[in-house]
C-alpha cells in the first residue's frame, strides 16, 4: 500500500460527512517516520474528542458546543460550526496505532503515527546440493 506522492484530498473518505454533522478541516503532512496530522478543535475539550486510529486510517469525531443560547435573528454573521463533526482519512502508507499519540495544544489537535517500515522482498539464489 504505498501511495506516498498522491494528492491529500485523496485520502478523505467520501462518506465523511454526515447531514448535520460538520466536517473537520485537517492538515496531513509527514517526516521520515512519521505522518502527522493536524487540525483546529478550538472550543473542543478532549473529552469530546474521539480518536480511532487503525494501521490504514484514522477518524477523528467530536463535538463543539455552545455555552450560551443566541437567537438567530440576533446574528450578524455565523460562520463558526457549532455541534457534531467528523474525519475519516485513508493514510498514504500503513502506521503504528499502538505508538501513536494524539495532544490538543493552543486549539490544535496534533495527531502522530509512526510509520511501519515493511521489508522489500530479498532475492536469494538457489544453491543446488
Amino acid at each position: 500500500m504505498n501511495q506516498e506522492n498522491k494528492n491529500p484530498e485523496e485520502f478523505l473518505d467520501g462518506e465523511m460527512s454526515k447531514e448535520c454533522e460538520g466536517q473537520l478541516t485537517v492538515d496531513v503532512y509527514q517526516n521520515d517516520g512519521e505522518i502527522i496530522v493536524q487540525s483546529t478543535v478550538a472550543g473542543v475539550s478532549p473529552e469530546e474528542l474521539d480518536v480511532n486510529i487503525t494501521t490504514e486510517s484514522v477518524t477523528v469525531r467530536g463535538k463543539r458546543e455552545k455555552e450560551e443560547e443566541i437567537k438567530e435573528k440576533d446574528y450578524f454573521y455565523q460562520e463558526c460550526f457549532w455541534g457534531s463533526f467528523s474525519s475519516s482519512l485513508i493514510l498514504p502508507q500503513e502506521i503504528d496505532p499502538e505508538r501513536s499519540t494524539a495532544i490538543i495544544k493552543n486549539g490544535i489537535l496534533t495527531i502522530r503515527m509512526p510509520k511501519i517500515e515493511r521489508l522489500k522482498a530479498k532475492k536469494i539464489k538457489v544453491k543446488i546440493d
